[in-house]
């Protein structure tokens, strides 16, 4: 390594993109950079591939899909390993997140025919002469633009549901895990040789920038909202549709009845797991008054258990830390208190559990998201100002309730796209359930029913099955039918 080299930092030399682990600097892996030429070639050889791809109907995807989440599932200990290097997660979080991405691969290929798959449809009164049917078709080429954080689950979101509802992929991996990224290209490879379903191209933003112009059919991205801005903005130059996973900053909420001890053991996993770097992670916590101080307590007493290197990771991304250093600087210098950790838990590259208590509602803690192992602890008299103040934020991605009597109620009314009850980042895990977010966390969903969908369009075709009762589409229909139709909305629709 040479001696200018930062950690973990991106490096592009000679038209090759240098993977590093963010705290030894060893290198993890070398990838060619791709131009906006070799995008756009991409993307033309993807729509050649997703003519063959979609001909195989299904059950010919199904069957395919299958045996790459079989190889995936035996080879788990292979991409956590890499994981580890590139992105120096903890070893049983990284096997932890490739179990989620091969349960959202198994979901989408045993449930892509019956989700998406041709159905007849009830008629309709002006219509009775005619059939509906619904069928959903792939849009041909999908572009997805995945995170760091979590490299194998995420992207696996998109990818998994693109290819089950019969598209090819390009996929543009994070520029801090490139090697994951083209490691699931190269298994998915063993199983599919027959053509380029699914691609990788590697760089910087620009060959993120270059893939939404580059004729793909639809983006799928996760990142920061920021970023998630600049996408829609090179997409829609031509239009193209997007789904989009941006950032996050929930919160949970511990109610009077919670709990108290499971509460705080799972605000401290959501909080500090894969050192915070989670887009649901949980970064606030709203306690009422009569449970506050236990909660505090043992907030305190289990996130101080952890320790950097082995359970906490290193922070993947060097400027991050100046983030977390300046979140935590600007709660203390506006009241708060640190309980665990505080200004000097930032050690490059690692930051220590944080804990925080008596951080005003304008704190740059509470309304930006952190990416960091810290959580901010809020009082609050009951539940409803604490529904209050956790959706206080434009952020809307995930979030938690403790609780017993109205804790389902309480998640309703939660501004996010998932709540976990009793429980935290649970939903993520569920194959069947969809993930995304409202405001500035984005829009469209991944996972379940509704990212299947995400991937394809619907098409309605209606057929005629016999002659027009009561012809309303033709210029050939008469007063007398006319009347009829009138008569017969009145009888069917006309009564409260």
């Amino acid at each position: 390594m040479t001696a200018t080299r930062v950690p973990g930092l991106p490096v592009v030399e000679d038209g090759v993109l240098i993977s590093t682990h963010p705290a030894t600097g060893k290198e993890a892996g070398r990838v060619p950079v791709a131009d906006a030429a070799a995008v756009e070639a991409a993307t033309a050889r993807a729509r050649e591939a997703a003519r063959w791809w979609q001909s195989l109907g299904f059950d010919g995807r199904k069957e395919r899909l299958m045996r790459w989440r079989s190889l995936l599932a035996r080879r788990v200990e292979e991409v956590a390993e890499l994981t580890g290097l590139e992105a120096g997660k903890p070893h049983a979080d990284a096997v932890v997140e490739a179990a989620g991405a091969v349960e959202h691969l198994d979901w989408m290929a045993r449930h892509a025919k019956r989700v998406l798959g041709p159905r007849r449809t009830a008629t309709r009164l002006l219509l009775m002469e005619h059939t509906g049917h619904l069928e959903y078709q792939p849009y041909g080429v999908v572009g997805v633009i995945g995170p760091w954080n979590y490299p194998i689950l995420t992207p696996m979101g998109s990818i998994a549901g693109a290819l089950s509802a019969g598209n090819a992929v390009v996929f543009k991996p994070s520029e801090y895990t490139p090697i994951v990224g083209q490691w699931l290209a190269d298994t998915f490879a063993e199983v599919v040789p027959e053509q380029p379903v699914l691609q990788v191209v590697h760089g910087l933003g620009d060959v993120g920038a270059a893939l939404c112009r580059s004729g793909v059919n639809k983006i799928a991205f996760t990142g920061s909202t920021a970023t998630a801005k600049k996408v829609l903005a090179a997409c829609a130059d031509n239009l193209v549709p997007t789904v989009i996973e941006a950032g996050g900053k929930d919160a949970i909420i511990v109610d009077d009845d919670a709990d108290v001890d499971a509460a705080a053991e799972a605000a401290v996993w959501g909080a500090m797991t894969n050192a915070g770097q989670t887009c649901i992670g949980i970064e606030r916590a709203y306690a009422v008054a009569p449970v506050y101080d236990a909660f505090v307590a043992a907030v305190v007493e289990k996130a101080g258990k952890l320790r950097t290197g082995d359970q906490i990771g290193p922070i993947t991304m060097p400027r991050q830390l100046d983030i977390i250093r300046e979140h935590i600087d600007d709660a203390l210098a506006k009241g708060g208190r640190a309980v665990l950790g505080g200004a000097e838990a930032v050690q490059p590259p690692y930051v220590a559990p944080t804990v925080l208590v008596d951080v005003p509602a304008d704190a740059r803690g509470i309304r930006e998201e952190t990416f960091g192992p810290t959580l901010t602890i809020t009082k609050v008299a009951d539940a409803e100002e604490a529904l209050q103040q956790a959706n206080g934020t434009s952020y809307g991605l995930g979030g938690a309730v403790f609780g017993k009597r109205n804790a389902i109620r309480i998640a309703r009314r939660l501004r996010s796209g998932m709540v976990a009850v009793n429980g935290t980042l649970t939903f993520s895990g569920m194959g069947n359930l969809p993930f995304g977010g409202v405001g500035d966390s984005g829009f469209g969903r991944i996972h379940g029913e509704d990212g299947l969908r995400e991937f394809a369009r619907p098409k309605a075709i209606t057929v005629r099955r016999g002659p027009s009762l009561l012809p309303a589409m033709t210029f050939e229909r008469t007063p007398g039918q006319v009347a009829t139709i009138i008569r017969a909305l009145k009888i069917l629709y006309g009564r409260r």
